[in-house]
């Protein structure tokens, strides 16, 4: 078997409309397809699918930790031009998304994040 590419990754969230308000109006992301319990944005040619599942809301703290400290944790990364990373984290603070530090690892800068479910995102942008 070989995996031709990624077709699309799907996220659990608790509030299917803020989620999808998030992802399109935050990150600008664009409906394809709505389905039942899912949502279905694009993404460069590719698909976020939102399903939305009764969870937990994550505490403060444990959204400051996650923030705080977010390598070597499981998440998302979103594929930006240099001059979108320059805005990317007065973009997020401005909407109230909790941030990390960005971090430059020499050939490209990241810039962690969660949505309002507690899913950990990153924005890159390699030079």
């Amino acid at each position: 078997m070989k995996l031709e590419r990624l077709d699309h990754f799907g996220l659990e969230v608790a509030d299917l409309e803020r989620a999808e308000r998030f992802y399109t109006g935050v990150l600008g992301l664009a409906v394809a397809a709505r389905l039942g319990d899912q949502v279905l944005l694009d993404c460069g040619g590719q698909n976020l699918a939102l399903f939305e599942v009764a969870r937990a809301a994550i505490p403060p703290q444990a959204r400051a930790a996650i923030t705080a400290n977010p390598l070597g944790r499981g998440h998302h990364a979103f594929r930006v031009s240099r001059t979108d990373f320059g805005g990317a984290k007065a973009r997020l603070t401005a909407a109230g998304v909790e941030t990390s530090r960005p971090i430059d690892w020499g050939d490209h800068d990241c810039l962690y994040f969660l949505d309002p479910d507690g899913n950990l995102l990153e924005i890159v942008s390699y030079r």
